[in-house]
């Protein structure tokens, strides 16, 4: 049952109200996916009528691309750590290329919330905001987008500022779709335990981004090289 709406008379208020959805979306998150996270549900579990919640936020899809946004600055944030520690400093380019790729694969695969957030956002999560609420998510991808390719290029300086940010760029896009691909339904669960020929058709996340990522980084470091 909901509670009786009180509008929030201040910022602070307004502030707090926000974050106890985004900690009410957030929470939903780690028991079902992005595709089972309803407005309803949000709003029975935050305690706040749908049209309140609406108040703050103007759509389902405008709360989980705040919530990305949180995430990626999350992961960005322990990122840098685990690089500091993954990448052979005295190592050769390529040696440091597949480390940064092992670091990215490895970190993203541990935040299942994030890598799901990701797979959803161009089909799902931008196609129901307005104009303005579009324009800050970019806004806000394209800083993470640039921290991480500042990070990429601190372990990886062979490459230019330009193929850094084409890294960091697909690193995300690729773990957007492979995380699609490794997330069977029931019914292909079902098929690979009835024909295990099938079962190679079958994704490990992990393994496959950071194979990905090691072929895309020797390539782009081949070339940087040739310059």
């Amino acid at each position: 049952m909901t509670t009786p709406f009180q509008r929030a008379r201040s910022e602070e208020q307004r502030a707090v109200r926000r974050q106890a959805i985004l900690d009410t979306a957030a929470a939903m998150l780690t028991e079902m996916p992005v595709s089972q996270v309803s407005l309803n549900e949000l709003s029975r579990r935050v305690g706040l009528a749908k049209s309140n919640v609406l108040r703050y936020f103007e759509s389902r899809e405008a709360v989980l691309l705040e919530l990305l946004d949180t995430e990626l600055r999350e992961w960005l944030g322990r990122l840098d750590g685990t690089l500091a520690t993954a990448v052979d400093a005295s190592g050769g380019p390529y040696e440091r290329g597949d480390q940064v790729a092992g670091a990215l694969a490895d970190t993203l695969a541990a935040r299942p919330v994030l890598c799901d957030l990701v797979s959803a956002q161009a089909a799902v999560l931008e196609r129901n905001v307005s104009p303005q609420i579009a324009a800050e998510y970019k806004r806000a991808v394209l800083t993470d987008a640039t921290a991480l390719t500042r990070l990429i290029r601190t372990h990886v300086p062979e490459l230019n500022e330009h193929d850094a940010m084409r890294c960091a760029a697909a690193t995300l896009l690729s773990a957007g779709a492979i995380w699609t691909h490794a997330q069977p339904s029931a019914a292909m669960l079902a098929a690979y335990e009835a024909d295990p020929t099938l079962a190679t058709m079958r994704l490990d996340f992990t393994s496959t981004l950071r194979e990905l990522l090691e072929v895309l980084l020797t390539g782009l470091l081949t070339r940087a090289l040739r310059r």
